[in-house]
C-alpha cells in the first residue's frame, strides 16, 4: 500500500495514510485487525460503498466527492454492517472509531490526499 498525507485545508490530519490500490488491498482492507490505530487510516479510491464484514472492531467511515468534499460521515460503524452506495461519493476513508470526531471532520469539509483527491 502506498502512503500519503490527509489534509483539511492546510491542516495535516494524518501524516501517513495508506491507499488501497490493488485488488487484495481493497478486498482485505482492515479486516481481522484486533486494534485499529491512526497508522491504519485507509483510503479506497473510486469507492462509494463499504462493508465491515469480518471486522473485529468498530470504525469511522468518511465518504468524499471526487474533489475531496466530505459527503457523509459514519461514526462508530459496527462489524457486520453494509453501507450501500452513497450519492455524490467518489472515495471512501476508513479510520479508527471516533477519530473523525477528534479530527473535527464534518460534512462539507474539504479534504485532500495527494494522488487521490
Amino acid at each position: 500500500m502506498h502512503g500519503s498525507i490527509l489534509k483539511k485545508g492546510d491542516q495535516i490530519l494524518v501524516t501517513k495514510v495508506r491507499i488501497a490500490k490493488t485488488f487484495f488491498e481493497r478486498f482485505s482492507g482492515l479486516m481481522g485487525k484486533k486494534e485499529i490505530t491512526i497508522e491504519d487510516v485507509l483510503i479506497f479510491p473510486k469507492c462509494n460503498s463499504v462493508h465491515t464484514f469480518f471486522m473485529r472492531t468498530s470504525i469511522d467511515v468518511i465518504f468524499v466527492s471526487a474533489q475531496g468534499v466530505v459527503t457523509q460521515v459514519f461514526s462508530n460503524l459496527n462489524p457486520w454492517r453494509l453501507l450501500l452506495p452513497q450519492k455524490k461519493a467518489a472515495h471512501c476513508i476508513e479510520m479508527p472509531c471516533e477519530l473523525a470526531s477528534k479530527l473535527r471532520i464534518s460534512i462539507g469539509d474539504s479534504l485532500s490526499c495527494e494522488g487521490v483527491f
